[in-house]
């Protein structure tokens, strides 16, 4: 099935008020798209942590063994592809908190608080927090992540790196250090009263019910702290890190790229209070399009549109059901095809404050400029 944006200016302003309702969308999707199955789920738990042991061993026997040049050329390798792979469980960590793994809800949050655990991701933290994002997407008072500044409240820094070094600059710190500054400091986050983050459990990011699961979720990164530091003792730094660290690292940065390119394009509105409700803001999300890794990926790069309509179907109907809504969703769905890394660099240069339109009828309504 073709897509309704093939063949026009993928650039082209989505519209802002939709003439179908949730409930057409879920009409519209084969009842059996709604279904969980833990075997099944579990299957590709077991798959990618099959192959995750694959690439470890390979890496582990193998590249001690090649020559200096080689080593430093197949080192690389095995990053990219034991990230590669582990970004694909932290998704499936990922549909644990959406309740998408199956039907019991204990099940999907052993399996989730175990694999972003592993992954140094705080899991009931996030989990909470990530909803708070599903429930106000790209509301500009209340979402939770990827709240883009307005022109008055551009900072002097982002005028000083408006070049290419200061982009290349930008990206690299969004890649690497935008994950854990965020769980950390809420960077680009909602503004709240005071400080918040994602492991004090009295962090205005929560409520009081979520507050022990903050607790537990804080006694799960202690626990794979303490497992680091106790293989550090036994294997030496160079080894963690080279085995377990970069590869982590690069989860981290795999999910910075894919939710940024997610929610920032020049075709998609944010909104103030006065324009906001929640279908216009689950519509303003784009799909990407990353080749192979999508499969690599459990799809959630290209069908993050149907996610943030309908956040609790499993990875493994998401395109199925994300065709069947094409023809619903008519001009409202878009997937932009661009090349990964030129898409990066056009985001970056072209996305860097929102304003709304002088001349619209919907003064809420913000769109990205470029500087």
């Amino acid at each position: 099935m073709s897509d309704p944006s093939e063949g026009k200016n993928i650039l082209e302003r989505v519209p802002i008020d939709p003439p179908f309702t949730l409930s057409d969308l879920k009409k519209a999707i084969p009842a059996h798209c709604f279904e969980r199955s833990v075997i099944r789920s579990s299957y590709y738990v077991v798959h990618d942590l099959i192959v995750t042991y694959v690439f470890y061993f390979l890496a582990n026997t193998y590249i001690p063994l090649l020559p200096t040049p080689w080593a430093y050329l197949a080192w690389p390798v095995y990053w990219f592809c034991q990230a590669s792979i582990l970004t694909g469980l932290w998704v499936i960590g990922h549909e644990c908190g959406h309740h998408a793994f199956s039907d019991y809800q204990l099940i999907d949050d052993a399996v989730g608080f175990v694999l972003h655990s592993a992954l140094y991701t705080p899991y009931f933290s996030w989990k909470y927090s990530h909803r708070n994002h599903h429930a106000n997407t790209n509301s500009l008072d209340n979402d939770e992540v990827y709240i883009p500044k307005r022109k008055s409240k551009i900072a002097i820094y982002s005028k000083l790196l408006n070049n290419p070094p200061g982009r290349v600059f930008t990206l690299v710190f969004r890649l690497t250090l935008g994950f854990p500054l965020y769980l950390l400091t809420n960077i680009s986050g909602k503004k709240y009263g005071r400080f918040a983050n994602h492991f004090d459990p009295l962090s205005p990011i929560f409520t009081e019910r979520e507050r022990i699961q903050v607790v537990i979720s804080d006694i799960g990164i202690l626990a794979v702290l303490y497992a680091t530091k106790l293989l550090v003792e036994a294997k030496g730094v160079a080894w963690v890190t080279s085995m377990y660290l970069i590869p982590v690292l690069g989860v981290h940065m795999f999910f910075v790229l894919i939710t940024y390119l997610h929610h920032t394009h020049l075709s998609l509105p944010h909104y103030d209070s006065t324009e906001w409700n929640w279908i216009r803001g689950a519509l303003s999300t784009i799909d990407r399009d990353f080749g192979f890794l999508n499969r690599v990926f459990h799809d959630v790069t290209h069908t993050h549109v149907l996610h943030h309509l309908i956040s609790y179907i499993p990875h493994y109907h998401a395109k199925e059901a994300r065709d069947a809504i094409k023809p619903v969703l008519g001009e409202f769905y878009k997937i932009d095809r661009t090349p990964i890394f030129k898409a990066m660099w056009r985001e970056a240069k072209e996305c860097i404050y929102i304003e709304p339109d002088e001349d619209s009828e919907h003064k809420g309504t913000y769109w990205y400029h470029k500087m």
